[in-house]
């Protein structure tokens, strides 16, 4: 592990942000989907989940064996609505994939997320995302909206490069577009497999992984070994107290189970 940490990227779904999973706007998301896919039915909820969960967990497997995100286009033309009016479903595209990412639930920012990010940028850290996801519309809404946009000066989105973690290259995208060497590097995230694996992939100097459920065993290889773990996203403070320094003895080292 290295101490000379001045770049810190995060993850979004899991680590930075967190699911408000409120059943009456997923609903909403689900029959706003059945309209744009020109379906009419008499319960959204269980036409979106025989049909298009299915498919999805079916583009999925294909997504991850291959570390890429296809377009949004592609996504509905190929995988989730190609039994439908393909001239609607192209025109809807963008408008779905939104919707989609809807059902899942309500994104907001953790618990003490936006002000270790202030914090951190002003203790001299460069920050940045490197996120899995699906749709090209959601995450730049997300920034300008909660006024977070200032803070990163990178964004890579597998949506926009096609490429998912722990694919090297998404890694690569975000330290070139900083100007940052890997040793100087941390990857914060909350997927072992995807998120850790890639970091140590491209020789980030530093990994750690966020375990907000403490009653979720971490299932650690020597693969996807963190260099730390963090129960509170606020912890990133202890560990970071001036860019180019890690708190060697505020660090939690990861260990199977709690």
């Amino acid at each position: 592990m290295n101490t000379d940490i001045r770049y810190i990227f995060l993850d979004l779904g899991g680590t930075f942000g967190v699911i408000d999973e409120d059943p009456a706007y997923l609903s909403a998301a689900r029959a706003k989907i059945a309209e744009l896919c020109g379906v009419k039915t008499d319960d959204a909820n269980k036409w979106f989940e025989e049909v298009i969960d299915t498919r999805y967990d079916k583009y999925r497997d294909w997504a991850l064996k291959f570390m890429c995100e296809a377009p949004e286009e592609v996504l509905w033309t190929r995988w989730l609505a190609y039994d439908m009016d393909q001239d609607l479903i192209r025109k809807n595209a963008s408008e779905l994939t939104y919707q989609y990412r809807q059902t899942k639930g309500r994104r907001t920012v953790v618990e003490g997320g936006a002000e270790t990010v202030k914090e951190l940028c002003a203790r001299g850290y460069t920050l940045g995302i490197i996120s899995d996801l699906v749709g090209k519309r959601e995450v730049d809404e997300w920034l300008d909206n909660d006024g977070l946009r200032p803070y990163f000066k990178t964004v890579q989105q597998s949506s926009i490069t096609y490429i998912r973690k722990p694919g090297p290259a998404i890694y690569y995208y975000a330290m070139d577009e900083v100007g940052a060497e890997a040793q100087n590097c941390c990857y914060v995230g909350d997927n072992l497999n995807r998120d850790i694996v890639g970091a140590k992939a491209v020789d980030f100097g530093m990994t750690v992984a966020v375990q907000y459920n403490k009653n979720k065993p971490l299932k650690l290889t020597e693969e996807n070994m963190p260099s730390a773990k963090i129960y509170t996203f606020p912890q990133l403070l202890d560990i970071f107290p001036a860019c180019g320094q890690v708190a060697v003895d505020k660090l939690t080292p990861p260990t199977d189970g709690q």
